[in-house]
């Protein structure tokens, strides 16, 4: 089951009573692909949806809807609810709906029930990605008008949304994921919101997790050159000179360094006949360096 068909199943089952049936189905109707005096048609990909679309207008219209359903071509099945005639005028009736454009009316969605309005505008032409994969909630609105209505009532309920026009439909879209979390919350779907809260802190530890492997594998590598180049350095003064001509504190950590490539400086400081500190290791490697670059330049070593 999709992340939109979870929102679609929590919406329905909180549609109780019978201001929330009223104002839900007004959302429904008001967002259905056509709806005309004459003729209603409610679709969705949704069987969830459908459903409730019948049976909230059983109950508010006291009438019953013809139920369809057809597999497109993509092999999805597409669920339709139709009305006509009478049917349909006594649903402009019932909720002033003007002839000629769609309006939200703002008496019908009283502020009890705003969010069970959107809800059902959801349920209508409303879809969320997987929060695995993105943050992205929209509405696939039937007309322009009704775009920028719904625009402005989730502005009003401080989520950010935009719209902007696909295939030449009018899409009011919500990106972040707290916008969306907010969204879901207001719409009746605060279960699939704690979901798609854990999926951030899932995906934020992971996120951080790769951070600090990546940041490990680097500092690795730039360790492994380090003690590469100080070998490369070591065995040019053995081949010179001699390591055993050498301090003994240098003479020890050159050994060291060529018995243990993965050593880290602290390690090769800890592992020490007299233990001292990393700073103490890099100075000592720094001797041997100079020592190693006199020689490449023809002269001879000197220790201090």
């Amino acid at each position: 089951m999709s992340f939109s068909n979870d929102v679609r199943s929590e919406i329905c089952s909180s549609v109780n009573d019978k201001d929330k049936r009223f104002a839900c189905l007004y959302g429904m109707l008001l967002f259905s692909r056509t709806l005309s005096p004459g003729h209603i048609c409610f679709q969705s990909e949704s069987r969830t949806s459908a459903e409730l679309f019948s049976s909230l207008f059983r109950a508010v219209i006291k009438a019953e809807p013809t139920s369809g359903e057809h597999t497109r071509k993509n092999g999805t099945a597409l669920h339709t609810c139709e009305v006509w005639g009478s049917t349909a005028e006594a649903v402009y009736q019932k909720y002033r709906l003007a002839e000629n454009k769609r309006v939200i009316n703002s008496e019908i969605i009283a502020t009890n029930s705003l969010g069970v309005f959107t809800a059902g505008v959801f349920l209508a032409c409303g879809s969320v990605n997987d929060p695995s994969k993105e943050y992205h909630l929209e509405f696939a609105c039937p007309e322009d008008g009704l775009a920028q209505q719904l625009e402005t009532l989730l502005h009003d309920i401080g989520v950010t949304a935009r719209t902007m026009v696909r295939r030449g439909q009018s899409i009011v879209y919500i990106k972040g994921s707290e916008s969306i979390e907010d969204t879901l919350t207001f719409i009746g779907a605060p279960q699939c919101t704690l979901e798609l809260m854990n999926m951030k802190i899932y995906k934020d530890i992971r996120n951080k997790a790769n951070r600090i492997a990546n940041c490990d594998a680097a500092n690795i590598d730039k360790v492994v050159k380090a003690a590469m180049k100080q070998i490369e350095d070591i065995k040019l003064i053995d081949r010179a000179v001699g390591l055993d001509n050498l301090s003994d504190e240098l003479r020890e950590v050159a050994q060291l360094r060529l018995d243990n490539i993965d050593m880290s400086l602290q390690e090769i400081g800890e592992t020490l006949s007299e233990p001292i500190s990393r700073s103490g290791v890099n100075h000592r490697f720094k001797k041997l360096a100079k020592m190693a670059e006199e020689l490449r330049m023809g002269g001879t070593i000197n220790e201090k």
